[in-house]
């Protein structure tokens, strides 16, 4: 059996990448969702092993110490990173959707070269901020961290394999869909 692509999806806090992939995976059930762990606090509604594996500050440093990340990165005052041991089991059943930020999609590309990178624009900097503060979820310092970072994740959509902007959710999925479906 072929092993499926690792198909990695960054854009800003805010920009839409959980509703978008949703749909993707009500689109085609075969894909597979690399849950990720982090060191944050769950939200409302979240469930452990779902949404992400929610870990202490010091697990997640003994895994990283141990090399159980395919990739991890600190933001926002907490890490996230992606288990290296799930990510290849769910690879051995198809095509796996890795919801990561920029500096862990170039760590997934130096170690799995043919990974697909596809970068999400939010329509503009006012809107995602505007998404940030209607989410009610995030305190306003949070607000002001992930407003500066989305301007630095913004700037490295360079070096993606693809760019999409998510000005409506169904269609950025479609395209994404679309520029998957070509791929193979």
């Amino acid at each position: 059996m072929k092993k499926g692509r690792l198909i990695v999806i960054s854009g800003a806090s805010g920009v839409g990448k959980g509703t978008v992939l949703g749909i993707m995976m009500e689109k085609h059930p075969d894909f597979r969702f690399s849950v990720s762990a982090t060191t944050r606090p769950p939200r409302p509604g979240e469930k452990e092993g779902v949404h992400y594996y929610f870990v202490t500050k010091e697990k997640f440093e003994d895994m990283i110490a141990r090399g159980e990340f395919l990739e991890y990165d600190a933001h926002a005052k907490n890490y996230y990173g992606t288990p290296r041991a799930q990510a290849e089991e769910k690879q051995e059943l198809g095509d796996v959707l890795l919801d990561i930020e920029p500096k862990g999609a170039m760590q997934v590309k130096q170690a799995v070269p043919d990974a697909i990178l596809i970068f999400i624009m939010p329509p503009s900097l006012e809107e995602l901020e505007r998404r940030l503060r209607g989410r009610g979820d995030t305190p306003e310092d949070q607000i002001a961290l992930r407003m500066e970072r989305a301007a630095w994740e913004m700037a490295q959509r360079v070096w993606y394999d693809h760019v999409v902007v998510n000005d409506d959710p169904e269609k950025c999925a479609d395209e994404i869909l679309h520029i998957l479906a070509k791929g193979q």
